[in-house]
């Protein structure tokens, strides 16, 4: 099974010869550095980067790409090598094209696989701002055995900071001599990576970016642009027609007779068949817009295609829904300019020709509006068209609970990319919604609003129905990041002081899948904060002090998620600040935190709970347009998941996670 690893946690290899793919939303150049057992590089000699790209018993890629594949083999490192650290760079930090910081980009990506194409584990850096460099991972020896730990440690000053922290004196040099050689790489066109040999892989990866009509087709060979985000670089990173990476230097053990690296696969041995290319959309008829097919987008996996093809929905209806706002802006200015140019000609208010002008404007406003709005409805009709045959195809993390998909459900063994958190849509469009997808894991906790609000279709619901809605709101996305979890990787605790929430937590405490029964009264609210404060600065402590894997024994590593319902009924001062502590803290070690409250009644803690609401991710259980947008600035009406009325679903779907989990606890 894969271990998705979060930032300090670590993972053992079985293996020696390994492969590490990094993918990113930009090309990025990537390193390697060697280090003895304090942490310490002896000297610029013991760097792999795309200037001295071969080490002994590692290979990294001559030239910059959103993708890459890194050679390892253990066995050929030296006995003083205890550390190989995996290092990440913009090359736009020193004066190339492109982010300047990784805060602006997606989240870099990092797989150690096996030669089979086994994934091993991998790890999503998460939380990077002004960061230009960033040690992504590190394969390390303890008493004889290699381990990978997650790091993620970034640095502003790019390079040539992250170089001289890792106590290497010549660190502006070099710095300086991988800025050149990546200056040079980055004059060949890069391209994309070899497929992948096992369906196991969930390294990311995409189908062959398309040419634009103002992009021309460098021929084989020729000098070209870099590719776009998911580019990825020349097998073996020897560029183009390059042998297959080596697992030791060509200066070591394992270097041929001419010099050149060898390709350890063996001859005899037949690797499984590459996954299938993207579906192609059918031929349409002449004059009819493109058939949409489900999986067209780019990436590694079909559920890797279905998300980037989600989010590329959400951004086509946005950029439709704003040009049509824009028209109709333009249209309403110009008829205003025209009716006061109209009014201010005193001829022009006596007798028909005033009427005239100003029904002329009028008309010239309806022409514009109707124009923009046959756009918008051509744009739309294409989008529910490609929403017709993408919704049905959406795997249990990304579909609605009334898709047929729940039938078939099975516990995962594999963490899912995103999940699905409920719809958008546009006043515009109301024929259209868009899933809303989040990226697992969770960076923020999540807040179900049991407050009023202000009904979008003028309906009135009350106090009381309101928290029963959020509560069932709260256990539905419970029930969700339950099933798209393996068994054993994500823990659910509940606090419910007053017992209010038992209805509605009937599907999780009846199928057994909560770690405990709901904590009830301040002594069970104590309790259970005080346990999972507890596991955050035990987890910290363990990051901080350099040993991640020195936790007590028995330590649950799985993601935790708490339930909190009702507050601020039953909570002192202490469990508030406990809380506040488990926003800020617990993301980053893997505690997250679900809140159902209303916050006007939290407002006798008067502004000590705003940092902790700003903290939060606010849904609500009822239709609501609070989600803005910052890039085109469009006001976002969710709508909560709903499970189908009298479905037993949720409940089909919980048993399967209680019974999973059951058996693999014995």
């Amino acid at each position: 099974m894969t271990a998705e690893l979060v930032r300090g946690q670590n993972h053992p290899l079985s293996q020696s010869r390994l492969e590490i793919r990094i993918s990113a939303g930009t090309p990025v150049a990537a390193a390697a550095a060697l280090s003895d057992e304090n942490g310490r590089i002896h000297g610029t000699e013991w760097v792999a980067h795309p200037g001295a790209p071969v080490q002994p018993g590692l290979e990294v890629s001559r030239q910059a790409a959103a993708d890459h594949r890194l050679a390892v083999d253990l066995d050929a490192m030296t006995e003083a090598v205890h550390r190989v650290s995996v290092l990440l760079a913009l090359p736009a930090a020193n004066g190339g094209a492109g982010p300047a910081r990784f805060g602006a980009v997606a989240a870099p990506f990092v797989a150690v696989t096996g030669l089979d194409g086994t994934e091993v584990a991998s790890y999503t850096i998460t939380g990077l701002e002004l960061e230009s460099a960033v040690v992504a991972l590190e394969l390390y020896r303890r008493q004889g055995a290699w381990k990978v730990r997650a790091v993620g440690q970034g640095y502003a000053g790019g390079l040539a900071e992250l170089f001289a922290d890792q106590g290497l004196s010549e660190a502006a040099q070099l710095a300086a001599g991988i800025d050149e050689a990546v200056a040079r790489g980055l004059a060949r066109s890069v391209q994309a990576p070899p497929p992948r040999t096992s369906e196991g892989d969930r390294s990311r990866q995409a189908a062959a970016p398309a040419v634009g009509p103002d992009q021309g087709a460098a021929p084989q060979g020729a000098p070209g642009p870099v590719p776009p985000a998911y580019g990825g670089q020349p097998a073996g990173g020897q560029g183009q027609g390059g042998p297959q990476p080596a697992y030791g230097g060509a200066t070591g053990p394992h270097a041929s007779a001419g010099g050149g690296p060898v390709d350890y696969s063996h001859p005899r041995r037949q690797t499984s068949a590459p996954p299938p290319p993207p579906p192609a959309a059918p031929p349409a008829q002449p004059g009819q817009p493109t058939r949409p097919v489900a999986g067209d987008a780019t990436g590694w996996s079909m559920e890797e295609r279905l998300y980037n093809q989600v989010w590329g929905m959400f951004e086509d209806l946005a950029r439709t829904a704003a040009a049509y706002r824009s028209a109709v802006d333009f249209a309403e200015s110009r008829m205003d300019k025209e009716l006061e140019q109209a009014l201010s000609d005193p001829r022009s208010r006596i007798g028909g020709q005033g009427d005239a002008a100003r029904e002329a404007a009028r008309a010239r406003y309806t022409q514009l509006v109707d124009q923009a709005r046959a756009s918008l409805d051509r744009d739309v009709a294409q989008l529910v068209a490609e929403s017709e045959v993408v919704e049905p195809a959406l795997p249990p993390a990304f579909a609605r609970w009334d898709n047929p998909c729940w039938h078939a459900y099975r516990v995962p063994m594999e963490i899912p990319m995103a999940l699905r958190l409920g719809d958008l849509r546009l006043p515009e469009a109301e024929s259209i919604r868009i899933p809303m997808l989040l990226r697992l894991p969770l960076e923020r906790g999540l807040w179900i609003d049991s407050g009023r609000t202000d009904s979008l279709d003028g309906s009135f619901t009350d106090s009381h129905d309101m928290r029963r809605l959020a509560m069932d709101t709260a256990v539905a996305h419970a029930a969700r990041l339950l099933a798209v979890y393996p068994a054993g990787e994500f823990t659910v605790h509940v606090v419910d002081p007053a017992g209010s929430g038992a209805q509605a937590l009937a599907p999780l405490t009846q199928t057994g899948v909560l770690a405990g029964p709901p904590a009830q009264g301040a002594a069970g609210v104590t309790e259970v904060l005080a346990r999972l404060t507890q596991r955050v600065d035990l987890v910290q402590m363990a990051l901080r002090g350099g040993a991640p894997d020195a936790l007590p024994p028995g330590f649950d590593t799985s993601q935790q998620l708490l339930i909190v319902n009702d507050f601020p009924h039953g909570f002192d001062d202490r469990a508030v600040n406990q809380l506040r502590y488990l926003v800020d803290e617990g993301p980053s070690v893997g505690v997250h935190l679900m809140m159902v409250a209303d916050r006007e009644e939290s407002a006798g803690y008067g502004p000590l709970l705003d940092p902790l609401w700003r903290a939060l991710l606010r849904l609500t259980p009822v239709p609501d347009d609070h989600l803005a947008d910052p890039w085109v600035g469009h006001a976002w009406t969710y709508e909560p998941p709903a499970v189908p009325h009298g479905s037993e679903v949720l409940r089909e779907v919980l048993t399967q996670v209680a019974e999973a989990r059951r058996t693999w606890n014995r």
